[in-house]
């Protein structure tokens, strides 16, 4: 997980780039309906972006993790809330989260605390 928020959403900028410019038409699709999902509908931005966290953590992609952290934060929510959420990911993903959790609450508390 990266220690720096800026140089992380930086990285993927520049790796997103990329990708989108050679990737083809189902890559594109994907990115467009991953962007349409997050956003505000029956379920807040806020709730989609804690919901992402939860099944980043579970699956154990610290990129992705790293990455709802930032837009949790961009959507206000408290370390009250991130720790609820990262229970629930635990709880679901059992003792194997366990490191993920450590990594996600140790950047969440560096660089939005």
């Amino acid at each position: 997980m990266k220690k720096n928020s800026a140089d992380f959403l930086k990285e993927r900028q520049r790796l997103n780039e990329q990708l989108l410019a050679e990737g083809g038409l189902v890559t594109k699709r994907f990115f467009n309906l991953d962007e349409k999902a997050y956003q505000s509908g029956e379920l807040s931005s806020k709730q989609k972006e804690l919901l992402g966290l939860v099944a980043s953590l579970v699956l154990r992609c610290d990129d992705c993790v790293s990455y709802h952290l930032i837009r949790c934060s961009q959507e206000a929510v408290t370390t009250a809330e991130l720790i609820e959420t990262l229970d629930i990911g635990l709880i679901a993903g059992g003792s194997i989260v366990i490191s993920h959790y450590r990594r996600a609450l140790d950047f969440w508390l560096s660089s939005f605390e």
